[in-house]
């Protein structure tokens, strides 16, 4: 069983790491929290250059037509990076659901403008219950000639305030099951009856509340077919808890690597800190974690690029990170003492966006009901 990059992976991650490195340091991080928009408009323009916005859009989108595995190579190193911005929201929640769903139309009109860096989108899908299944999903959308109208607030919209593009989830029927009769709509973020907010989270990111107060969305708006959304949103959850878990091993990874240089430089009682037992089995765990994590969500995005069934193989990731990530950068902490836990060390940033992140697409408690469902129990 080979599980080795392809040459052109490394050259992609190669290639990400060194951008970041360089493009994305600690200081942009730290000002991107306290900034309005969240993000860096010339860092997305580069971005775009690069054809890090397009990587896995298709080339006649002007896009690199690259696999899902691609991706997740890719958000190894932003997660690496604690890269700020629109990225998930725009590629993984939006533009990999108009790929897959999206009329020939929508495709021409918006991912091209994604892959040139001039449209940020995102997915409005969750609402004041907080819940993941189809039953949270209240906001109602009602025919109105050639429009729908929308009505209702979502809650925990990622980056709505910097947004061009909406895509709602919407009931626009009442059927038998829950999952029945949701629809999705992509919404100008412009449009009449829209009141966001960004609300002050663990991970300074931008996440909002917006209202949508009889907001008109042309028919021809709708993606994939009326009432039959659900089908549309469980597969995007499955690939967004794998490119979430990719984003939190990179993070990981980041805190092993800080954390094990820590314990050769640190000095206490005339030796390295790394020389005592109980520090190196801190490290040892956190190493367990990271390579434990990485493994599994590679094996999920490898299923996904081969359009391989893997419900399970995801909720498995995503349970294993939502844990064990926290549990590293808690590790991390101990280790570095408390210069870890003040504002100016790097260590709070990955400890705040574990947090975030663990519950991100389900906590490790939703996804193992996933799994026990997949056993048959």
């Amino acid at each position: 069983m080979n599980l080795a990059l392809s040459e052109e992976q490394e050259m992609l991650r190669k290639m990400a790491r060194d951008f970041l490195t360089n493009e994305c340091p600690k200081s942009l991080v730290r000002q991107m929290e306290d900034d309005e928009k969240g993000y860096s408009s010339e860092l997305w323009q580069k971005m775009a250059e690069l054809g890090l916005l397009g990587l896995v859009l298709p080339e006649k989108y002007g896009g690199g037509g690259g696999s899902f595995l691609d991706l997740v190579v890719l958000l190894e190193e932003t997660g690496r990076a604690c890269l700020p911005g629109p990225f998930f929201s725009t590629i993984v929640l939006g533009s990999m659901l108009l790929v897959s769903a999206g009329t020939e139309q929508q495709k021409q009109d918006i991912l091209t403008r994604v892959s040139a860096g001039k449209a940020i989108l995102t997915l409005a899908l969750t609402e004041p219950s907080a819940t993941w299944e189809a039953s949270g999903i209240t906001v109602e959308a009602s025919r109105s000639g050639d429009d729908y109208i929308i009505s209702g607030t979502k809650l925990f919209v990622p980056d709505a305030n910097v947004a061009d593009w909406i895509i709602v989830a919407a009931r626009t029927s009442k059927g038998k099951k829950p999952e029945e009769g949701i629809t999705l709509f992509l919404v100008d973020a412009r449009s009449p009856g829209i009141k966001c907010e960004t609300l002050k989270t663990i991970a300074s990111d931008k996440q909002c509340e917006v209202v949508f107060d009889k907001v008109r969305a042309p028919a021809a708006n709708v993606v994939g077919k009326l009432d039959q959304g659900w089908l549309l949103i469980e597969d995007l959850l499955c690939r967004a808890a794998v490119a979430k878990c990719a984003e939190m091993v990179g993070g990981a990874q980041q805190v092993l690597d800080m954390t094990v240089q820590y314990a050769k430089d640190r000095v206490q009682f005339g030796q390295p800190i790394g020389s005592f037992q109980a520090i190196q089995h801190h490290c040892a765990n956190m190493a367990i974690d990271v390579d434990g994590g990485r493994f599994i969500t590679y094996q999920a995005a490898w299923m996904l690029s081969e359009g391989m069934p893997c419900t399970r193989e995801s909720a498995v990731a995503k349970a294993w990170l939502s844990e064990s990530y926290r549990r590293v950068t808690a590790l991390g902490h101990q280790v570095h003492g408390g210069i870890g836990f003040t504002k100016d060390h790097d260590m709070q940033l990955y400890f705040r966006r574990a947090k975030a992140a663990e519950l991100a697409f389900g906590d490790a408690d939703y996804h193992r009901e996933i799994v026990a469902d997949e056993l048959g129990v």
